[in-house]
């Protein structure tokens, strides 16, 4: 199933504009559509709609957030075993491998683009070893989104 847009859009495309998977379609100022084919279920369209018009994919419409409260991904290190599946995970790259630890010489994934995180959360759901939480990010990190 897929996110749609209820009759309170307004075309504002700002849905549009940030879709990851170019799901979403529609004029300016008209009524925007969401190929189901193509949505892959991130939320970053009902999270982004100044107007509430996004349902999820079991019908309950899903609140605006300003882009600065959006959850972001933090990593326990001590808990990940860098398998990269949260690297291929994220649906915008905003994730990638960091310096390898010099003791373990392992090198452990990191938020590289923290403005660019759509907050989805696939790199925690995906981790097979829970070394993922989506919170909220702190008032230095906020001031920069």
């Amino acid at each position: 199933m897929a996110y749609s847009i209820t009759e309170n859009c307004i075309g504002c495309t700002s849905c549009a504009n940030l879709c990851p998977a170019d799901a979403i379609s529609g004029e300016k100022k008209k009524h925007h559509t969401i190929d189901s084919v193509y949505c892959i279920e991130c939320g970053t369209c009902g999270r982004i709609c100044p107007k509430n018009a996004v349902a999820d994919p079991f019908g309950q419409v899903v609140k605006s957030e300003k882009r600065k409260y959006w959850k972001k991904p933090e990593f326990n290190h001590k808990k990940c075993s860098g398998c990269g599946i949260c690297v291929d995970a994220c649906p915008v790259g905003c994730i990638a491998f960091g310096q390898p630890d010099p003791k373990s010489k392992t090198a452990y994934p990191e938020l590289i683009n923290l403005n660019g995180c759509l907050s989805c959360g696939f790199c925690a759901g995906d981790c097979p070893v829970s070394a993922i939480v989506m919170a909220q990010p702190s008032d230095s990190q906020s001031e920069a989104a």
